[in-house]
């Protein structure tokens, strides 16, 4: 696993850097031959597909996170509100299934298979808890956020207690294996918001360095979920491989658009104020293919953004430029990429909504 986990993660960035350069210099009616949907085809919808199978997830969730004192109960009552779509949840039921009919034909979810969703959606929900704090967010998902109610001190402890209950239930798998996949998630996150903070000179270098941290902060949680129920499910390292790919390529895509939408999405249907990442002086996939066009934006993103003025200036520049639809192109390659690896699995209608999956987080607008 160490072995695979490096390979992805160091070889991977270097080859999605030069995917930045191929589309820098394609021209635009090439590259609107990639946005061709196969959307004809006949799908499942992910959702009613993976419902059963989510039935009482947050009510599970909750009962991981018994504890005796009432204000850090209320607070992770407050964001387990069973009001999210469970779209990390979702895949990771959803590849099970595919994985196991792929294997033996068993349509069934194992309840270790199902602990997996349920761990992938208290990590990331503790990681959205500590990245609040870290940027000091006043509104997550259309409501206030923990550390505008109750203080960043407890809202930091209720992100740590969500994380200990996971790696409580991640024990309780029992399988070395699946908990070294799972932990890795939690040090790629870690990695993640430690490269966040840095940035790169050279531009190549800067969108490397972008789509690292993508990986690490976003990517990392739905791939190694992915790959922990192939695990559970299959005994071939190949579908192991195909699940991690997966994962991978739908939760860069993922990203990618919701960069996108922080430029294009009103902050009322976003549940989350505008330019978020501009004020926070984060570069992100717009701001670095606009660049291209606007050279004097290098200055800016070496200072993070932080002269007065520079970030009206900077989504000026961006909505002006070619850095929306670069983005989004870029996301489709990746949800593309997604899409030939799944169909690598013996058919079956919870592969064909992986396959859908991909387009649902192409034309997502929030």
């Amino acid at each position: 696993m160490c072995h695979f986990t490096q390979r992805s993660s160091t070889s991977l960035f270097p080859k999605l850097c030069n995917i930045f350069w191929r589309f820098h210099h394609t021209s635009t009616s090439h590259l609107c031959s990639c946005s061709k949907t196969i959307s004809d085809e006949k799908y499942q919808d992910p959702f009613q597909l993976g419902r059963k199978d989510l039935k009482n997830l947050y009510e599970d969730i909750k009962k991981e996170l018994l504890v005796s004192a009432a204000e850090l109960k209320e607070m992770c009552d407050y964001y387990f509100d069973g009001k999210g779509k469970a779209f990390r949840p979702m895949i990771v039921v959803l590849m099970a299934r595919a994985c196991n009919i792929h294997h033996n034909n068993s349509k069934e979810v194992q309840a270790s298979q199902r602990s997996v969703a349920i761990i992938a959606e208290m990590i990331h929900t503790a990681s959205l808890v500590h990245d609040d704090v870290i940027d000091d967010a006043n509104s997550r998902r259309g409501k206030r956020t923990l550390n505008q109610i109750w203080g960043e001190r407890k809202a930091v402890l209720a992100g740590d207690f969500i994380l200990s209950a996971a790696s409580v239930a991640l024990a309780r798998i029992g399988n070395t294996t699946i908990i070294s996949v799972l932990t890795q998630v939690i040090e790629d996150l870690v990695r993640g918001e430690f490269l966040q903070l840095g940035s790169k000179e050279n531009e190549n270098e800067r969108f490397a360095h972008y789509l690292e941290k993508t990986f690490k902060k976003t990517a990392s949680l739905i791939a190694n979920s992915c790959k922990a129920v192939s695990i559970l499910g299959c005994p071939d390292p190949k579908v192991h491989e195909i699940a991690y790919q997966y994962g991978k390529n739908v939760g860069i895509a993922f990203q990618l658009i919701d960069d996108v939408l922080d430029f294009t999405s009103c902050a009322d249907h976003l549940g989350k104020p505008t330019a978020a990442d501009l004020k926070l002086g984060l570069a992100t996939g717009p701001v670095l293919f606009a660049c291209r066009q606007f050279p004097e934006m290098n200055a800016m993103i070496m200072r993070r953004f932080s002269k007065p003025g520079d970030v009206e200036r900077a989504r000026k520049y961006v909505l002006q430029s070619d850095g929306v639809q670069q983005t989004t192109y870029l996301a489709r390659r990746y949800c593309h990429a997604a899409s030939r690896e799944i169909r690598k699995l013996r058919p079956s209608p919870e592969r064909e909504a992986l396959v859908h999956l991909t387009e649902m987080v192409l034309t997502r607008d929030k």
